[in-house]
């Protein structure tokens, strides 16, 4: 342990702490803009400068071990200077339009300056060139906006090993973005949004698509449903001053009622059905290789999360025939609700607008695959972020704190505690392994509260194995087997298992895989700032979603037999093939 005063306050810290997590230890708050806990710490911004007694210069409290008897200033006059004349500095190349720009709310740099009582632009002068990237579905860059904090270039290289932003060229003219000042879409992107999610001011967001949806909620002609993710009640509170991990989910489906919306339904009803067709599409991979002798793609990949696999289409495409052919929940939902739920009301496919209100940027882009129409109209018409649903309520003057709870609307809203944890890392794998163990065992999953543990938590790769001691007669050639199962957030974890599998060093047979941090719970269009606290408490509020419910096995769901039995047929059928099944392409890697 190493010992120092900061603000001649006493701390004890470890060997290798830095000056600002001791600060924070003792709740001392010093500034940050690039600044990245666990992720980056490089200095880049200097706003989180400190005055070491001794130093001929203040140092980056982000980068500088702390040293035994160490006395440090975090509030000296010399720093406040310092950090003001920083943040004037960045705001000198700053083009902000902060009267319009939609980051007015949550802007770290505007934050910043108001704390540090900037009241104007001390230096006037040339502002950062724009370029305005709108190539994709996902994302838009304003080069304008950026202060070259690199936190997106960490983010894309490091955490997801996609590197499809870096700096480019020198001092001034510095901008950051993919290669050759290509476009997003000219280059490797999974359109993830992590990148988004970390930028401390507007230079990425989310491709906003609210007046879209107002446009379908104005139009007679339309029937406008909406279906909302496991994810959403988590972490929509916030937008309305909740701490982290508020359980909202009465009050969001008040407000999409409140917003106009003809029908409100759950995007959980369809993770039940997931879980259904992907659990059965393992259990036929097994069968096929271990009693048929047949040559099959195991392990088999979930389909659930679309920036994973935009991933492996870049990266891996050898892999794909290991990826469930399930289309992920959102989509399912689409094609159910513009075929069976069209028909209960009488409308065409083309008559039902479907909004689906997701916590990721990379469903926008899945919901304009060209594979995305097996209703015979593209399945989802419009996405949303988190946020942006967050914006569109205070658009409408909705008292979002005063509204009473409501419930979801029928038959598309009765749902499972198990498809709940789909936000949450390893609640895929623990859904399916609910329901997948009962049909081979005939009992329920021998795991305390149904919470298959190993694959819970943040660590980024996770491995469970469960034995099965007795097969029902239909799987009885399981009986005695061992399912080994992994769990990888992040896509540099994916590859990880990737190559652990390739290499024969992992015998897996059944991965998740979910493109963000923590899963969608820390997905790329949810409220910012998520840190690893912030994604603990929403991942103990999806729990407490799950554990609160009545129904916890997606195979229980009362809704999701009526469904096979009046439209479906089969899992695995024709038709649930042509609805909740699909096919992906090889990309290339550049």
């Amino acid at each position: 342990m190493v010992s120092l005063t900061i603000d001649n306050t006493a701390v004890a810290v470890p060997e290798g702490t830095t000056i600002l997590e001791a600060a924070r230890k003792v709740g001392i708050a010093v500034p940050t803009l690039c600044y990245l806990e666990d992720v980056q710490a490089i200095g880049a911004c200097r706003v989180c400068l400190v005055q070491v007694e001794g130093a001929k210069t203040l140092v980056a409290s982000c980068v500088m071990p702390v040293a035994e008897g160490m006395k440090v200033k975090t509030n000296s006059r010399r720093v406040r200077e310092s950090r003001r004349t920083v943040v004037e500095l960045l705001l000198s190349e700053h083009d902000g339009d902060c009267q319009t720009c939609h980051r007015s709310e949550d802007c770290e740099l505007q934050a910043l300056a108001r704390e540090l009582g900037i009241q104007e632009v001390a230096y006037p002068g040339e502002k950062s060139k724009r370029t305005l990237d709108t190539s994709t579905p996902a994302l838009v860059r304003d080069t304008a906006k950026c202060i070259l904090c690199r936190r997106c270039v960490t983010v894309c290289g490091q955490t997801q090993g996609v590197g499809g932003l870096f700096p480019q060229r020198r001092g001034f003219k510095t901008v950051i973005g993919p290669a050759f000042g290509c476009n997003l879409s000219e280059v490797v992107c999974v359109q993830c949004g992590q990148c988004s999610a970390v930028c401390p001011v507007g230079a990425i967001s989310e491709h906003d698509q609210i007046d879209e949806v107002w446009a379908a909620l104005d139009d007679p002609a339309k029937t406008v449903v909406v279906q909302t993710a496991p994810a959403i009640r988590a972490a929509l509170g916030e937008c309305f001053g909740y701490p982290p991990g508020t359980l909202v989910t009465g009050k969001m489906v008040s407000a999409l009622r409140r917003l106009g919306f003809d029908a409100v339904f759950d995007t959980n009803f369809t993770a039940d059905l997931t879980i259904i067709e992907e659990g059965t599409e393992l259990l036929m991979r097994l069968k096929k290789a271990l009693v048929e002798k047949q040559p099959v793609a195991l392990p088999m990949f979930t389909s659930c999360s679309p920036g994973w696999i935009k991933f492996l289409e870049h990266f891996y495409p050898e892999m794909m025939p290991n990826l469930s052919t399930c289309k992920s929940p959102q989509q399912m939902f689409g094609a159910v609700a513009k075929t069976y739920y069209a028909q209960k009301i009488g409308k065409r496919p083309e008559d039902v607008f479907v909004v689906s209100v997701m916590p990721c940027t990379a469903k926008k882009f899945e919901a304009q695959r060209a594979e995305m129409n097996s209703s015979g109209a593209r399945d989802v018409d419009v996405v949303l972020t988190t946020r942006e649903l967050g914006r569109m309520i205070k658009q409408a003057g909705i008292d979002f704190r005063a509204l009473a709870d409501d419930t979801m609307d029928a038959p598309l809203g009765l749902s499972s505690g198990a498809a709940d944890i789909f936000a949450n890392t390893g609640g895929v794998m623990e859904a399916a392994l609910r329901t997948a163990y009962e049909i081979v065992t005939g009992r329920p999953l021998p795991f305390a509260n149904l919470h298959v543990t190993p694959i819970a938590g943040l660590e980024g790769i996770k491995e469970a194995s469960i034995k099965i001691e007795k097969a029902v007669p239909e799987w009885k050639f399981l009986e005695g087997a061992t399912l080994n199962v992994a769990v990888a957030h992040g896509l540099a974890n994916a590859r990880a298992v990737i190559e652990r599998v390739k290499s024969g060093r992992a015998n897996y047979h059944f991965i998740e895989v979910m493109t963000c941090p923590g899963g969608c719970i820390g997905g790329g269009g949810q409220p910012r700032l998520t840190t690893n606290e912030v994604r603990k408490a929403r991942i103990a509020a999806i729990y407490q979603e799950d554990e609160g419910k009545e129904l916890r096995k997606s195979h229980a769901n009362p809704q999701i037999e009526q469904i096979y039995q009046e439209f479906l047929g089969k899992p695995l059928g024709e038709k649930s093939h042509h609805l909740l099944h699909t096919h992906y392409v090889a990309r290339e890697k550049v």
